[in-house]
């Protein structure tokens, strides 16, 4: 590109390349630095979220401890809140606190001002509080720090001094043993929370139930990972109530500590996780760590809550429900939920479609997602729920649908062409669908009323496209069609309500440029001058606007017969002035 043997010329030319290219590779990192931004402010409304969802749990354990209808399910409640729930937000404090004090640490190390709280152009809106509460991490905005780039500082910070990817020796080695004490912690926390009652009355923890919590940062994939707990799980007392929760939370905090990175093995999760890591991208998965964290409590307080309702109860009375839209249109996606009509919210139901497993259950329902086709679906499948000893009570359910052929049209409800410079006006139907929208190339469209103005730009043909619009906001196209784009024609003049060639009304001085009936456009012209001749007059006459009143003299001074004109300046919505002429016989 800047040999020797290029011409000056050739050497310029190479260097504006570079100098593009360098640009570019700006203008990308850019971007990214501004993605994870955006990453870390999803990632900490999710936290909120998370934390919200445990301090239900436990405020629900709270209120049904203070409940004195029900003093023996009070007692229990009050037990699991402080000997077990107490414990779970201790252990859930000291990972967040410790994940906050890492994030200020690597700030720092890059130069950012961790000082200034608050909302203006500070990078931290709300500090970490361990006495208003100690679960809720420090509200960052990352749009403030000046060293989204930065990337040797974090590794310093995380990594250690020496900064190898493969034995880390960091504040990352912290977090790391922390994260697999907390996983050990927490899933052997709730695997001895179960209670009964003893001889005397009183409850009591169940201690012939526990979790051995083995280290598992070693597999082949999420099907190695779930054979190795399952493994540690059998190897354990683990209630039947507790199997899958606990295996789901341990999973959800299990990382991979060594895997093979661009053909390179034994990197360790934090080398592979902060090598090279800008700033703001080393929030960003420290804050997500955050969140894992914050989910497990949240799961696990659910299984305590149960431990004092739902679980205690047996259903005299279940009914398979399957509900969803009773219409769909063709190729369109729709969402059957399948449910039991009463459920424990712990024990989520297992639903079959055509003798295939559901894979989304949540809420104690199935969701099945099918693509609508044929005329109607006639769906089967099972719902099933275990009752507390375990044994599983299976139904059938059913479902129709109904399927519609979408149909789209548009209208164009003055003209069949797109006039420039004019408010045209469309409307544009999408049946079979909740909502529709107009597009359109070579046009600009605004919503008017029930209906669009589409305004063509500067080229012969315009398109519009109808689009339905379904309940999730998917757009599906129906209809293009394609408009030919014009200038708007020509007014007339009338005079007194008389147009050009007809006998003048001599009384009136009013003199009008507008479409006559051939034109059904709601067009307003303005006159702005005219020029009068007529056989009287020795020289052309002139006036502004549309009053002719100055003429009116010699317009009642011409003979019959004899004929008047006006030639006109006039202006129109588009903007564009026009000459137009008209005559009339007096």
């Amino acid at each position: 590109m800047a040999g020797g043997k290029e011409t000056p010329r050739q050497k310029m030319i190479g260097m504006m390349y570079l100098v593009l290219t360098a640009l570019l590779a700006l203008n990308v990192s850019k971007s990214i630095l501004d993605a994870f931004v955006a990453i870390e402010e999803n990632m900490q409304k999710a936290n909120l979220t998370e934390l919200f969802r445990g301090d239900e749990k436990r405020g629900e354990l709270a209120e049904t401890a203070s409940d004195k209808s029900n003093p023996q399910r009070a007692i229990k409640a009050q037990m699991l809140l402080d000997q077990v729930v107490e414990d779970i937000d201790k252990m859930t404090a000291d990972r967040i606190k410790l994940i906050d004090d890492i994030k200020f640490e690597v700030l720092e190390a890059c130069g950012e001002d961790m000082k200034k709280v608050g909302k203006d152009e500070a990078i931290v809106v709300q500090k970490y509080d361990d006495k208003l509460n100690p679960l809720k991490p420090t509200r960052m905005n990352l749009e403030f720090v000046s060293g989204k780039d930065k990337y040797d500082d974090p590794m310093r910070i995380l990594l250690g001094e020496a900064t190898n990817i493969k034995a880390p020796a960091g504040r990352g080695m912290d977090l790391w043993k922390s994260l697999n004490d907390f996983r050990k912690e927490i899933t052997e926390k709730i695997a001895a929370t179960q209670i009964l009652t003893g001889d005397d009355n009183k409850p009591k923890f169940d201690s012939k139930y526990f979790f051995k919590a083995t280290e598992i940062n070693e597999f082949d994939g999420q099907s190695g990972l779930n054979k190795k707990i399952l493994e540690a799980v059998e190897k354990s007392n683990v209630h039947p109530d507790d199997r899958d929760a606990i295996i789901e939370i341990y999973r959800g905090l299990t990382k991979e500590e060594f895997s093979e990175v661009h053909g390179e093995a034994g990197i360790h999760w934090i080398g592979k996780t902060f090598d090279h890591s800008p700033s703001v991208a080393a929030i960003a998965s420290l804050t997500s760590l955050q969140k894992d964290i914050l989910a497990a409590r949240a799961q696990a307080l659910t299984i305590v809550r149960s431990r004092v309702g739902g679980g205690e109860y047996s259903f005299n009375k279940i009914i398979p429900l399957a509900y969803g839209p009773e219409v769909a249109n063709r190729n369109e996606e729709f969402t059957i939920e399948v449910l039991m009509a009463a459920y424990d919210s712990d024990k989520q139901p297992e639903v079959t479609y055509n003798g295939e497993n559901v894979q989304e259950i949540k809420d104690g329902k199935g969701y099945v997602t099918l693509k609508a086709s044929g005329k109607k679906m006639e769906l089967t499948g099972t719902v099933s729920i275990r009752n507390k000893s375990g044994i599983k009570k299976t139904l059938p359910w059913t479902k129709t649908v109904t399927v519609m052929e979408p149909t789209g049209s548009i209208e164009l409800t003055e003209l069949n062409v797109l006039y420039r410079g004019y408010p045209n006006k469309v409307e544009a139907t999408a049946s079979g669908y909740p909502g529709s929208k107009l597009t359109g190339s070579n046009a600009t469209i605004s919503k008017s009323g029930q209906g669009y103005i589409v305004s063509p730009g500067r080229g012969r043909k315009a398109f519009l496209t109808v689009s339905g619009i379904d309940a999730d906001g998917k757009a599906v196209v129906l209809k293009k069609t394609e408009y030919r784009v014009e200038s708007m024609p020509d007014p007339q003049l009338f005079w007194g309500g008389k147009k050009s060639g007809e006998k003048a009304n001599k009384n009136s001085s009013l003199l009008q440029a507008k479409y006559g009936p051939g034109i059904p456009l709601k067009a307003e012209f303005s006159i702005l001058s005219w020029s009068f001749q007529s056989a009287t007059a020795n020289r052309p006459k002139k006036g502004t606007g549309g009053n002719i009143g100055g003429v009116s003299t010699i317009i009642r001074a011409t003979r019959p017969g004899n004929q008047v004109g006006f030639v006109c300046t006039v202006k129109g919505p588009d903007g564009k002035t026009r000459k137009i002429g008209g005559t009339w016989s007096i």
